[in-house]
């Protein structure tokens, strides 16, 4: 069965012509403003950052921007305070260094002066009779001495004058000593002895320390004498017959007679 294209007033409009009148009543609507009317509140309604999405960019890089600053600063004052932290904790390490050396320093003064000071005391000698004169002379000869010369020095002093040791040492005889009456013997710090006889008194003891200028007992005349003086010895042991010159000895020393 054939079937024939409608002609007429009836006939349905072809697909270019129907695309032609949209785009015609949609231009004519535009020019009477219903376009304008119908779209207007819709997009008015919109905000503004949604039509262009540039003020939540800007904003949200504002607000960044603050915050690294923020963090920036916060940075910066944290460095600033352990610098300084480390410059005082430097500078206390320092002081306390310091400090340390100048105690030590002073330390180690206080030890050479009190060494100084006990070498000088040590090596400090002084005459058995401040201000009194060797009357009888080392080696004199005579029947009054039963060696047949005189084995020390006497010094001029009246009974009862004050005896000191000539310097430092320990007592190791202190008491009778036969033709030497009463007699004091000391071992010097030096190694040598040296002796005091014919004492009207003793004042130490066997095995007493005594210091230069220290008294050890008072002049007399006791034991083998003719007069009140002090007999005083150098020796190079405890025993008799190992004398040397007392005064020589004595000048050795720094005393001067």
């Amino acid at each position: 069965m054939a079937f024939t294209r409608a002609t007429g007033k009836h006939r349905r409009p072809s697909r270019t012509q129907r695309g032609t009148a949209r785009a015609a009543g949609v231009a004519a609507l535009a020019t009477t403003g219903a376009v304008g009317s119908l779209t207007a509140p819709a997009l008015a309604a919109e905000p503004a950052a949604a039509r262009t999405g540039l003020t939540p960019v800007v904003t949200l890089g504002d607000a960044v921007a603050e915050r690294i600053d923020a963090q920036a600063a916060a940075q910066h004052e944290a460095a600033r305070e352990a610098a300084e932290a480390a410059a005082r904790k430097a500078a206390e390490q320092a002081a306390r260094e310091k400090a340390a050396e100048a105690a030590e320093t002073a330390r180690a003064e206080k030890e050479r002066a009190a060494r100084e000071a006990e070498r000088e005391r040590l090596d400090t000698f002084v005459s058995p009779i401040p201000g009194s004169y060797v009357s009888t002379s080392y080696r004199s000869g005579g029947a009054v001495w039963s060696s047949g010369s005189h084995t020390g020095v006497d010094f001029h002093a009246a009974s009862g004058a004050t005896v000191r040791s000539v310097g430092t040492g320990t007592v190791v005889e202190a008491g009778w000593g036969g033709a030497y009456g009463n007699q004091v013997v000391i071992r010097m710090n030096d190694g040598t002895y040296t002796q005091y006889g014919h004492l009207s008194s003793i004042g130490v003891s066997v095995g007493q320390q005594v210091a230069a200028g220290q008294p050890i007992g008072l002049s007399g005349a006791t034991g083998n004498v003719t007069g009140a003086h002090l007999h005083f010895e150098a020796r190079m042991t405890a025993e008799y017959g190992s004398d040397i010159d007392p005064v020589a000895y004595l000048r050795a020393h720094g005393v001067n007679l």
